[in-house]
């Protein structure tokens, strides 16, 4: 193999079409939305869906929480094995049929084995777009905006979060205090109520369909799959003559000798593995970090806190809006303070907040400074680890590979959520909340050593630039090697 030249400069002379830009990246940003919408609304329709079902002990709430990351660890991988071949639009556009189809499955299934068909099935579009969207910003987007482009994907998916809350909150404001649970399952909660949470993820599923027919093929892809002059004309699209020549040289000089077809055992050839491992390492820890507990199973946690079923689903909005306020300060910081420092932060609190969780449950302390402490960490979440992670996974893997690679590493991420939801019931009864929260808070300890350790700042170069850095160059430019 011929190792490519470093590129010259990320600083590429360009007139950027800010308008078309943004408008790829919004309809792109939508598949984070529905990936948001979905993965939460199972939460707030926990408490009547369990009842409907008469789900009763905490494997069967465990499973019902996490079955959809099954559905999104298959996805994540059908990405890998097909986007490469067939292209980022194309299954962008199969993953929003696939989210209006599975809502409205969810929200008419009769029998538990149903309802968890249909969520699987839902995952798959969620492993799709959580893959996908990221990427395909990634790739569009010039490398002084691509921080803050990619992490438009974490707001739509925080917007799609909020919405969820929000609508799960709607829906049941009036029931009334103190219901028991035969008459929460008789009523219209019980029985209808639920179901239009699910159902209403049609409607955007349906947008981001439509909306992906008018949004080009990534240019990377195109001029992987020899059709250079393609390419150009989206580059050209995105920032004139002179910044298409420019971009699609870079692009091509990493893709010399290169063949079309991506064997994923290439990944694990020495030389590719070291930036593979960061991957994984930064995905898996994403999810271990203890933050998708809160959503999944915050009626539990504020439960357990004293707050009765209506105020559960009021706090669970007040977090989701946290989060979306938080996410918003994260795009004007990632492309500002790197990712790296931004990284170390989030590790660092999140530790330092669940361990003051922890001491709350352990004395019995309820109410307040429970809240507060929950939003802190949501807060800390969502400007640092929430968004960076997927900018670093989505800029760290050569173009050649970029597909499969990042499948393998947005894998591993969905699988450690199912092992972290899935196994949130069962610690909670082992160790009790405080356990719990406190062993969160030493995964955060080894997460920011590995951060500190292992992650190089990439902020400011062009994707070529990171390729020639972490894999191509024996003396990369920055002080921290990955492995």
């Amino acid at each position: 193999m011929i190792t490519a030249p470093a590129p010259a400069s990320s600083r590429l002379q360009a007139d950027y079409h800010l308008g078309y830009i943004w408008l790829i990246t919004i309809v792109a940003a939508l598949g984070g939305l529905l990936f948001g919408y979905d993965w939460v609304v199972v939460g707030g329709a926990k408490p009547f869906f369990e009842r409907y079902f008469h789900l009763t002990d905490a494997a069967q709430s465990g499973w019902a929480n996490s079955c959809a990351l099954i559905g999104c660890l298959f996805g994540s991988l059908f990405a890998g094995a097909l986007s490469d071949r067939l292209g980022r639009k194309k299954l962008l556009i199969a993953s929003a049929l696939l989210f209006a189809v599975t809502s409205l499955g969810n929200a008419v299934a009769p029998t538990f084995f149903i309802f968890v068909t249909w969520r699987i099935l839902g995952g798959v579009a969620i492993g799709l777009a959580s893959n996908l969207s990221p990427m395909y910003i990634a790739e569009i987007a010039p490398a002084q905006m691509r921080g803050k482009l990619v992490s438009m994907n974490q707001l739509t998916l925080v917007v799609g979060i909020l919405l969820a809350q929000y609508i799960n909150w709607y829906l049941v404001r009036n029931l009334p205090a103190g219901s028991t649970d035969e008459f929460i399952q008789n009523s219209w909660y019980g029985q209808t109520g639920w179901r239009w949470m699910f159902a209403l993820t049609a409607i955007p599923s349906a947008l981001f369909f439509i909306g992906m027919f008018f949004v080009p093929e990534s240019p990377r892809w195109l001029a992987k799959n020899g059709r250079p002059d393609a390419a150009r004309a989206i580059l050209r699209k995105i920032g004139g003559d002179t910044y298409a020549t420019a971009a699609l040289a870079e692009i091509e000089a990493t893709l010399v000798n290169e063949t079309v077809r991506v064997d994923f055992r290439e990944l694990f050839q020495p030389r590719l593995r070291r930036v593979l491992l960061l991957g994984l390492g930064l995905a898996v820890f994403q999810q271990w970090c203890g933050i998708n507990v809160i959503f999944n199973y915050a009626e539990e946690i504020f439960r357990s806190a004293g707050y009765d079923i209506s105020s559960v689903l009021k706090n669970i909005a007040w977090t989701g809006s946290v989060n979306m306020v938080a996410t918003i300060f994260a795009l004007g910081t990632v492309d500002r303070f790197g990712r790296r420092p931004m990284m170390q932060f989030g590790a660092a609190s999140l530790a330092i907040i669940y361990t003051a969780l922890g001491c709350c449950y352990h004395a019995h302390v309820t109410g307040l400074p429970v809240l507060l402490l929950v939003l802190a960490a949501i807060g800390c979440y969502a400007i640092s680890l929430a968004p960076v992670t997927w900018v670093v996974i989505s800029e760290i893997f050569p173009n050649r590979i970029r597909g499969a690679a990042m499948a393998v590493a947005v894998a591993a991420l969905w699988l450690a959520c199912f092992l972290l939801t899935y196994s949130f019931p069962q610690l909670n009864a082992a160790l009790g909340a405080a356990g719990t929260f406190w062993l969160y808070a030493a995964v955060c300890v080894a997460g920011f050593v590995f951060i500190c350790l292992r992650l190089p700042e990439t902020k400011g170069k062009s994707l070529e630039q990171i390729e020639h850095d972490l894999i191509d160059s024996q003396n990369p430019s920055h002080s921290v090697k990955p492995f």
